[in-house]
């Protein structure tokens, strides 16, 4: 027997309660399959077929050792070589019914494949229970061909995919259905571009990336301003785009390129606008957006529906809380939550998390008090003479503030308002 269960599975059109198979007897690939089939009283079919009568309907016999030659057929390639990817019913000839099935029986189905061509299969069918024969017919099964090899070494395309013979694509990587991969475009090994998804323009993505279907990624900006220059996008390793992300390249005006680094997630219908540099570890909640022109470094979350406006920063291991609107820099290791966004202290569970050591928590608790009870001015300089603050981490909060180019969010909420974020 060389049948491969769980792949066999994956590809299969069927699901409980719709899978009449029970079990797989015996298996030659791409010439026999025998499969059982256990009829039992608990079927949801005999509630109405017939009451006090159960008798198991012929289309679902039929239907049975379709599911058999399915089987059969997705574990055998097609034509060419190219997988099948999924084997449904097209058609029954000469169908006879010899027998009624009731509970307790058991099928026992053979398939033997007939003439074969690319989209369609004949198989002949029958069914016993112990030696007398049930059903049989003749099947026209229909195929859909699975991602095929396109030319590039180790590459596999849908065949209803638009790949650009000028792109660029990296062994192992999977573009699915209706995909769209334009000219310029660079593809890393071993990604995986989803269903209906796009990516054009001057991109270059790295290795391992997964871009789920719907996503945008290339496309030129939304800037008025764009008159149609070459511009970039660049994006880094293992990154995951959900379904509907926009990512946009850069402008001629604001640097030409558009980057993004590794390991980061955008959830689905988060935006990415011209010019923008993302770091690593990062992650975007749902519709998380970002305006034209800003950076968000390594380690920062913005979360669901916020929008960080144009020319802003977000620092390292930030925290912009939902619904949130950052008009000004997102100051690194804090929580920034509101409309406009307002401090809410150290984002102590994301630095715990990230193994931050509790010395260096305690001095930047220390440090944001001092922000947040100060003209900014005066507590730069009360933190710079505290020896007792001397770090890293400090050193690279005070050196974010200083080279703000907009200024910081350290307006303090109200003391209620405070205390109902931390609930």
């Amino acid at each position: 027997m060389s049948l491969n269960i769980s792949q066999s599975i994956d590809r299969f059109c069927y699901r409980y309660p719709s899978a009449l198979v029970d079990a797989v007897l015996e298996h030659e690939p791409g010439k026999r399959l025998v499969a059982v089939k256990n009829v039992t009283v608990g079927e949801d079919f005999f509630q109405g077929h017939f009451p006090g009568t159960p008798v198991m309907p012929g289309v679902l016999m039929i239907e049975t050792l379709a599911q058999a030659a399915a089987l059969l057929l997705v574990q055998s390639p097609l034509p060419g070589g190219v997988p099948a990817g999924r084997a449904f019913l097209r058609g029954v000839d000469n169908v006879k019914f010899r027998r009624q099935v009731t509970p307790g029986d058991r099928l026992r189905m053979e398939v033997t494949l007939a003439a074969r061509r690319s989209s369609l299969a004949r198989a002949h069918a029958i069914a016993w229970i112990d030696e007398t024969v049930v059903v049989e017919a003749e099947l026209v099964m229909g195929l859909l061909a699975e991602a095929a090899p396109d030319g590039r070494a180790g590459v596999t395309v849908h065949p209803t995919a638009l790949v650009h013979p000028g792109a660029v694509v990296g062994r192992g990587s999977v573009i699915g259905p209706n995909a769209i991969v334009g000219e310029h475009v660079v593809l890393g090994r071993d990604c995986r571009i989803g269903a209906s998804s796009v990516i054009d323009g001057w991109t270059e993505i790295g290795d391992g990336n997964e871009v789920f279907p719907f996503a945008s990624i290339g496309l030129i900006p939304q800037d008025l301003k764009f008159k149609g220059e070459k511009t970039r996008l660049v994006i880094g390793h293992r990154n995951v785009f959900r379904e509907f992300v926009t990512i946009h390249r850069g402008t001629a005006g604001g640097g030409g390129v558009t980057e993004i680094g590794d390991h980061n997630v955008f959830m689905a219908y988060a935006h990415i606008a011209h010019d923008c540099h993302v770091g690593s570890h990062t992650i975007f909640g749902n519709a998380a957006t970002l305006g034209g022109h800003v950076t968000v470094e390594d380690f920062a979350a913005v979360s669901a529906s916020s929008g960080v406006h144009q020319f802003c920063r977000v620092g390292r291991h930030a925290f912009i809380g939902g619904y949130s609107v950052v008009t000004k820099d997102a100051l690194p290791f804090a929580k920034t939550v509101g409309n406009r966004a307002r401090i809410y202290g150290l984002n102590t569970i994301g630095l715990e998390r990230r193994k931050f050591s509790r010395e260096a928590i305690n001095k930047l608790r220390r440090a944001f008090h001092y922000l947040l009870h100060s003209n900014t001015s005066r507590a730069l300089a009360q933190i710079d003479r505290d020896p007792s603050l001397a770090c890293e981490e400090v050193q690279y909060l005070t050196s974010f503030i200083r080279s703000s180019s907009r200024g910081v969010g350290l307006r303090r909420p109200s003391r209620r308002l405070e205390e109902l974020v931390e609930e």
